[in-house]
């Protein structure tokens, strides 16, 4: 009877065991997948830039999708640590020169670009053709690039912003507005090179001015470690970001 007893106890023992070893393993499994749900590495940009001006598009319905996108909770901007370092450096730089910063867009969740994915692909949805993309459709905002399943914006330290002037209070003229699709966002639209380039034949609602400004937050971008992308003006991305093969998906909304 005492050896059944014992064998009983040693049983139950072993199946205890082998319970807290799967629950262990269900939580080192549940941790890994929750990784992108992590926003302990993130900040609030305006905690860190406290000059910087807001205009979250995404949060609202004045965007190229006409809706407020999935992820959105607050109309706040958010960036890895070492991301809003290097953008309070380009601020305080811009500051001297007479710029704030606005930010149209920072850390994306996936979600949110899941939802972009979704707008490309319905080609019924023309709600915004002709105010953000009307000489494309939306198989060629696709091949452009200007949607893709994946974005930098999800790594955490890529920014959209423009400037703003701090005489007038109002945004630098960039020849263009954000999240416009075609080829007049590219940063060099133009030439490249105002003092060589004859704008009013070439393109004539394009001038210098618009280049000049461009290359002004192009360059102080660049020399605080950003870099540019080919076909968007206002976009720019850390090198040496922190989490480069990570898209996170927690929300957008300030963190406490």
């Amino acid at each position: 009877m005492k050896k059944t007893y014992r064998l009983m106890i040693a049983v139950g023992l072993l199946a205890i065991g082998g319970l807290l070893t799967g629950c262990k393993s269900a939580q080192q499994m549940g941790l890994a997948k929750d990784k992108t749900m992590d926003s302990s590495q993130f900040v609030n940009i305006t905690d860190v830039v406290p000059d910087a001006i807001l205009e979250i598009r995404y949060f609202s319905t004045y965007n190229f999708v006409g809706a407020r996108i999935d992820g959105y909770l607050e109309p706040t901007a958010l960036l890895t640590r070492v991301a809003a370092d290097s953008l309070r450096a380009v601020s305080d730089e811009l500051k001297a020169h007479g710029y704030r910063l606005k930010i149209y867009d920072a850390y994306r969740p996936q979600r949110a670009v899941d939802h972009f994915l979704r707008w490309a692909l319905d080609e019924t949805d023309t709600l915004t053709k002709a105010y953000f993309y009307p000489r494309l459709t939306k198989k060629q905002v696709f091949e452009g690039e200007y949607v893709a399943e994946k974005s930098g914006h999800s790594r955490g330290s890529t920014v959209d912003l423009t400037l703003v002037d701090m005489k007038t209070g109002k945004e630098v003229d960039m020849g263009g507005t954000f999240d416009w699709f075609g080829i007049e966002s590219h940063p060099d639209y133009g030439g490249g090179n105002p003092e060589t380039l004859d704008f009013e034949q070439k393109v004539p609602t394009f001038t210098s001015e618009h280049f000049y400004n461009r290359m002004v937050l192009r360059s102080a971008m660049l020399r605080h470690g950003f870099l540019p992308l080919d076909n968007e003006w206002w976009h720019f991305r850390l090198a040496g970001e922190p989490f480069p093969d990570t898209y996170f998906n927690f929300p957008v909304q300030r963190l406490r």
